[in-house]
């Protein structure tokens, strides 16, 4: 532990002590439980973190807005994200600006659904009584074709064995104006 040469050499040590995981195929380390994850918001509250601690509860307004259908709102606030955040992919301003659903939900890229593979699923944990939610990302298109794409390729369909309220989202980001657009729609499941 004294021979440190790197960060990758810190992220390995964490991953072999169970404080962080590695995803192989986004070669991404990520906090794998909520007892971390709670004391990581513990060990950054009330320190120099600001940034980390603004970062979080901006992540808890912007699922409450999601919840609650305010779509305005949720593309405000993945705008910002995406802002902050440039060269990420939209994909991965969307798991940043929803950083904190993660103590409620399971978050699954690409999830094989229906006809195609849903761009985000938010699956609830058993001890939440939260909706799923579906997210679509689209390039230069309306959030209502993305939820149109919900629709017709029958992503909640992978969803029939869950008991509880689904939510679809489309966001959008059009390239040439650098604006977020947000649709949200509960799912009817015939």
């Amino acid at each position: 532990m004294v021979t440190f040469k790197s960060r990758d050499d810190v992220f390995a040590l964490l991953i072999h002590l169970g404080y962080l995981a590695f995803d192989h195929d986004r070669r991404e380390v990520y906090i794998p439980n909520e007892e971390v994850r709670s004391e990581f918001v513990n060990a950054v509250e009330g320190s120099e973190w600001n940034t980390v601690v603004n970062a979080i509860a901006a992540s808890e307004k912007l699922l409450r807005a999601t919840l609650k259908g305010e779509a305005e709102k949720v593309a405000d606030a993945v705008s910002r994200v995406h802002m902050e955040n440039t060269k990420n992919s939209l994909s991965c301003v969307i798991t940043l600006a929803y950083y904190s659903a993660m103590k409620d939900y399971m978050l699954i890229r690409e999830l094989p659904a229906g006809e195609g593979f849903a761009d985000i699923a938010f699956l609830p944990r058993q001890h939440t009584d939260s909706p799923a939610l579906l997210v679509e990302l689209k390039y230069n298109h309306s959030a209502e074709s993305a939820i149109d794409q919900i629709k017709s390729r029958k992503y909640a369909g992978k969803l029939m064995e869950y008991s509880g309220d689904i939510l679809l989202a489309g966001i959008s980001y059009d390239k040439k104006t650098n604006q977020h657009q947000c649709n949200i729609e509960k799912a009817l499941i015939n």
